[in-house]
């Protein structure tokens, strides 16, 4: 069965902490912000909620498009998909692979960024 556009979601759907991710019907892939699943490119994609917690993979520090630096992370998320986001709550160079991140609830909701935050930066050196 085949969906249409307006009937697929492509940004996260925010209702609290937590992301929107979709999971095929057909080899169960989790994937976020998909069209068709990357895996076997079907079009039959369930959504599935997330509370949103992971672990940052890789991270980078940008500063395109502005002169003020920002964190750009591949965050690994335990549903089985990765995904590109922002981390916040911690200076843009002191974002660390491994570091635990959450939802921020201060990230505004309509810009469909997803925004993350540090779980708590002052617990790292336990984390090691």
């Amino acid at each position: 069965m085949f969906r249409s556009t307006s009937e697929t979601t492509t940004a996260p759907v925010r209702e609290g902490p937590g992301l929107t991710y979709q999971r095929c019907r057909w080899c169960g892939t989790a994937s976020f912000r998909r069209l068709l699943c990357p895996v076997c490119a079907s079009s039959d994609l369930d959504d599935e909620r997330s509370d949103g917690h992971g672990v940052v993979v890789r991270t980078t520090v940008v500063h395109r498009y502005s002169r003020i630096a920002r964190n750009e992370s591949l965050v690994r998320f335990p549903e089985g998909f990765m995904f590109r986001c922002r981390v916040i709550g911690t200076p843009a160079h002191l974002v660390w692979a491994g570091d635990r991140v959450r939802p921020a609830v201060a990230a505004a909701a309509d810009s469909g960024e997803v925004v993350l935050e540090i779980c708590d930066p002052g617990d790292r050196e336990l984390w090691s």
